[in-house]
């Protein structure tokens, strides 16, 4: 399943901040490239020396939200955060968007600090953030329909179908995830416990304030 839009007909106000996360993900991921490999154990987020000095690598959960493992890695966090984003933050309102984005970033960082605290590997990407996104938009929109791309055709599904595939497989990988040995732990691949972690907690950011941005409608 490749979404490739929703309806926006109804929406109130233009997503400003949507827009301006994206635009910021991109230029973080040009500096990124340029700055390669130094920049990314500089400013990524590594829970080993999260826990040696946790005060002085308190930059690195907010830093780490807007680096990307690659160009694929960012199209896809970027096309979900423009198809989903718009809806959410013209519920939840400019700032309350904003904040919750944040919100849902650092429980995603460290639901996977949690199951990996000693890992020395950088984690990178906003698709903690993202998945606090979708699970708000599956609560504030649950009859909404996502236009996606199957094969060579266009259809239009349940936005619960298209995000509930989703988190079938968030969930499956991260219970693999878990069961890794210590060995295998730092081998590299997707932080799926953040994905899961950023999605509980935009259920529940949606359920204590996502009624606050006004009656509830399709998207």
């Amino acid at each position: 399943m490749f979404p490739v839009g929703d309806d926006d007909t109804a929406l109130r106000t233009t997503p400003v901040v949507t827009y301006g996360l994206i635009a910021a993900n991109v230029f973080l991921f040009l500096v990124e490239l340029n700055g390669g490999e130094t920049f990314v154990r500089d400013w990524a987020f590594i829970p080993s020396r999260f826990s040696h000095d946790p005060a002085g690598n308190v930059p690195t959960i907010f830093t780490a939200m807007f680096m990307h493992g690659g160009w694929m890695h960012l199209f896809g966090n970027m096309l979900y955060l423009y198809i989903f984003g718009d809806n959410v933050e013209d519920r939840l309102g400019h700032l309350g968007y904003f904040l919750f984005y944040v919100a849902c970033g650092i429980a995603a960082t460290f639901a996977q600090y949690y199951f990996n605290s000693h890992s020395s590997l950088p984690n990178v990407g906003a698709s903690g953030a993202i998945a606090g996104v979708l699970g708000a938009y599956i609560l504030m929109f649950p009859h909404a329909r996502v236009d996606v791309l199957v094969i060579r055709q266009i259809i239009s599904l349940p936005a619960i179908a298209v995000i509930g595939f989703w988190i079938v497989l968030q969930l499956f990988s991260s219970f693999g995830s878990i069961a890794r040995t210590d060995e295998t732990a730092d081998a590299g691949g997707v932080a799926y416990m953040a994905h899961v972690g950023g999605f509980v907690a935009g259920l529940v950011l949606a359920l204590l304030f996502g009624r606050r941005g006004g009656p509830s409608r399709t998207a």
